[in-house]
């Protein structure tokens, strides 16, 4: 059958119509819209809201039933859809320094105003922050706190030098995990029920699952999806990791990923040249230009670190595991011995040809690291690397040309490697 286009204007060339997004995309959108709506509406009943750091132990609010949002995720939103310009500005005005992460000078921002284009967030009757991406979250946290006049529950991980949280760390974790619960139940008037604690926690232990599966799977060749695309699903994990909806939603990815492998087909458009592996957050305003960059050399990104820091392992019911794990992340709160361990085990297992690391503006801890990373794998693997400056949110700290140069130099050196195996010459 003959594929129809539409005409866009008189004299204008014709046009496809867009593909249909899976249905996988379409569930995860109506998760996340659903949730910002639920908790606005619990606002509007006088419940207790919370805004969190993404990678806090939401196990415990979950049990509790509290309705909780996510300002990273906001901000990463904001920034995808070009909507957090202004919000930066009235940051910077109000004497946050552009050195300051994006994604807090944007969440500074709208706590002042309240008010974004997309994903709006009732104002909190608490906040919930973990110290193990980074200890700017606490002082942002502290201003959420302070201005909004309530109270902050801080869960300090403490930094991890060891291959595994030691039970002195654990201990302490626990310890704050216990005074958690009960914080929480005083704010919300809710008992915990820890029947209820232990199946959040199995959810969210199936979700882990499905995640890794789901990112393990591009491991075939040609890989079933675009790499990019995985980054459309991060919501489930930072948002509703703990939610019967998200293993809806990733159950359907799953079968969407294997029905590709099965069929010998790719969301990625065009032929797999090149497997990448990349390294940090995602240029979210400039995930456009990032991509179809990739797209033109026939690079796919078919691993990252990024999308795996929700992996949290524990069992159900085991509230020491549950602090273990929340120490135990595999990349900022981890020695560099672990991360650039678990880094070539990906390398091999993901068949890489090559590396891109973003070196984020907003991400100190992790940019701090990746010189060496950088250097160690690469002695270790053999597997050439390049780099770009940008940031997750800033659309300031990005050079289109300085990407494509890169982009281009790192396609030259891994051709000449592709020809070298399969004993071509120069």
């Amino acid at each position: 059958m003959e594929e129809k286009v539409t005409q866009a204007a008189p004299g204008a060339a014709p046009q496809k119509p867009k593909k249909p997004l899976p249905k996988s995309r379409i569930m995860v959108g109506e998760q996340l819209a659903k949730l910002y709506q639920d908790t606005i509406d619990a606002k509007a009943r006088g419940e207790k809201i919370g805004w969190s750091a993404s990678i806090f132990p939401q196990e415990i609010a979950e049990a509790l039933g509290l309705y909780i949002v996510y300002p990273e995720n906001q901000a990463a939103g904001l920034a995808a859809r070009h909507q957090s310009d202004d919000l930066l500005a009235h940051a910077e005005a109000a004497g946050y320094n552009m050195d300051i992460c994006s994604y807090a000078r944007t969440s500074l921002a709208y706590m002042d105003t309240l008010t974004a284009e997309s994903n709006n967030m009732p104002k909190p009757d608490f906040v919930l922050c973990c110290n193990n991406i980074c200890n700017q979250l606490t002082k942002w946290f502290e201003n959420l706190a302070h201005q909004f006049q309530v109270p902050m529950f801080l869960i300090d991980t403490v930094y991890n030098y060891d291959p595994c949280a030691s039970e002195e760390k654990v201990k302490y974790v626990r310890a704050q995990i216990d005074d958690l619960i009960h914080g929480l139940e005083e704010i919300s008037g809710k008992k915990m029920d820890y029947d209820k604690l232990t199946e959040v926690m199995r959810i969210s232990q199936r979700n882990k699952d499905l995640w890794r599966e789901a990112n393990e799977l591009l491991a075939a060749k040609p890989a079933p999806l675009a790499g990019f695309d995985l980054f459309n699903y991060m919501s489930c994990m930072v948002c509703n990791r703990g939610k019967e909806s998200t293993t809806a939603v990733l159950e359907q990815l799953i079968s969407e990923i294997k029905e590709n492998i099965a069929q010998g087909k790719s969301t990625f458009p065009v032929e797999e040249e090149y497997r990448v592996f990349w390294e940090g957050i995602a240029c979210w305003p400039y995930l456009g230009h990032t991509f179809k960059t990739l797209k033109k050399y026939g690079i796919n990104m078919v691993a990252t670190g990024y999308v795996n820091a929700w992996g949290l392992e524990y069992e159900p019911g085991d509230l020491d595991g549950l602090a273990r794990a929340y120490i135990d992340l595999p990349n900022n709160n981890n020695n560099l011995e672990t991360v650039v361990a678990r880094r070539i085990e990906a390398h091999k297992k993901f068949q890489v040809d090559g590396t891109i690391y973003h070196v984020n503006r907003s991400c100190k801890v992790m940019d701090c690291q990746q010189y060496e990373t950088q250097r160690r794998i690469s002695e270790a693997t053999g597997i050439p690397f390049t780099s770009f400056d940008g940031d997750q949110a800033d659309f300031r700290a990005y050079s289109e040309a300085q990407y494509e140069t890169r982009i281009q130099g790192l396609v030259e050196v891994m051709e000449q490697r592709k020809k070298e195996r399969e004993g071509g010459k120069g």
